[in-house]
This record gives structure tokens, sequence and C-alpha cells, in this order.
């Protein structure tokens, strides 16, 4: 089996889980599959999308705020030996005000390279728990909510933005030291904005320095010795 026809098989099996879970599965849980290989447009499979306005064809970025997702993809991107899955167990994150309970596992292919990550989020904030539930008790022939109820896919570069500013008011925004630039960059990449395509030009754009200094402070915080950046 060629490394390709190992990922779309992994995908398959995944894709029918979701179906099935869905079938069964509350409506304050959500359940998602991701394709690494596109986070523009990263979301093949959900269930309960409701939860959190996406659908399939959501970017990676529309994800639950405090998502350690991200921090398991980067784990396995960085290195971790062998080819077994990275599993993330039971995490808190917040979406929109509501308290969730979430859960990640990063697939990596023979080569150990990441490509897929199903994640769980499962709304616990209560009240909202209890009205999804009750809305399970609706008449006989009454359709639940569907796609209209969902937002359409969040646009990438208002996310991204969101990401970098945030990021930036954590850290202290105008004339920002070498120390308070590299907090920024963890912010960022712990909320994912390096594995889309542009995050880096537009890290460096926002911090006013190169893409060579951003790369320079991501190898500064996965622990190398990497060259003194220039601001």
């Amino acid at each position: 089996m060629t490394p390709a026809e190992e990922r779309q098989l992994t995908f398959t099996v995944l894709k029918a889980a979701i179906q099935a879970l869905a079938s069964v599965t509350p409506r304050n849980i959500e359940i998602l599959l991701h394709d690494l290989d596109h986070p523009e447009h990263s979301v093949v499979a959900i269930a309960n999308g409701q939860l959190s306005g996406r659908q399939v064809g959501s970017p990676i970025l529309a994800a639950p705020e405090q998502d350690q997702g991200f921090k398991a993809l980067m784990q396995a991107a960085d290195g971790q030996p062998g080819c077994e899955p990275v599993v993330l167990p039971d995490y808190p994150t917040t979406l929109k005000g509501r308290q969730l309970r979430s859960a990640t596992a990063i697939f990596r292919d023979r080569d150990g390279q990441p490509f897929a990550s199903l994640c769980i989020n499962t709304d616990v904030t209560g009240l909202d728990a209890a009205m999804a539930f009750i809305q399970h008790f609706q008449p006989l022939g009454a359709s639940p909510g569907q796609a209209s109820s969902v937002e359409p896919a969040a646009d990438m570069a208002v996310l991204m933005a969101e990401i970098i500013q945030a990021a930036l008011q954590r850290s202290g925004q105008g004339r920002m030291n070498k120390q308070a630039k590299v907090q920024a960059v963890r912010m960022m990449q712990e909320r994912g904005l390096f594995i889309v395509k542009g995050g880096v030009e537009k890290a460096a754009e926002a911090l006013g320095v190169t893409r060579y200094t951003i790369y320079n402070y991501l190898e500064q915080l996965r622990g190398e010795h990497a060259p003194a950046a220039r601001d």
C-alpha cells in the first residue's frame, strides 16, 4: 500500500466512524475530521457542526479558543518518534463564551508526517446542554435545524487577523522588545497560525520583522539553538 493509499484508507475509516457516531451523539458533542494538507478548507467530515458554526470546507483556524489540539499537531510535526497517533485527551477550551471539554488525535503516515486530525468538543456549559437535550423532544415529523442554522465558512484572512491581534494584545502592543515578540509568536503558534499558508508573512508584518526572524523565533521556541535574530 502506498502512502497515498494509506492516507485515503484512514480518511475513509474515520469518515464512516463519524457518520455512525453522528446518528447517536447528543447535539452538545461536536466531532470533526481535518485534512491537514488543506488547512484553508480542512474540515472533511463533521457531526453537530451547529456547536461551532463549522461545516465541511471550513478552515482549521475556525477552532475553539485555546485549542490545545494545535499543540499536539506541533508535537507530531516536530519529529516525535514513530508513526503512532498523537493523542491529547480531555482539555478545556472555550467557544463564544461557552465552556467545552475537548480531545484531539493527530494521525501520521508511515513517514511520521501528520495528515489528519480527529477532534471532539463537548459543550458542558450546562444551560446550553440542557436546551439541546430538550430540543430532542420536539413533535414527531419536525425536522431539526440543519445547514440553514450553520454560519458560512469563516473567512481565513479574518481568522488570521484575529489570532494575530489577540497575540499582540496579550504581549503588549507598541514598541515590543524581542522577548515580547517571541511571546506573541508563541501564542500565534499555539493557535495554529503557522500551519496556514501566509501565516509567517502576516506575523512578520504585524511584528515589524522579517519572515526569517519569525522562523528564528520558532526555532527558539522549539528549544533549538537558532542564530540570534535581528529585528
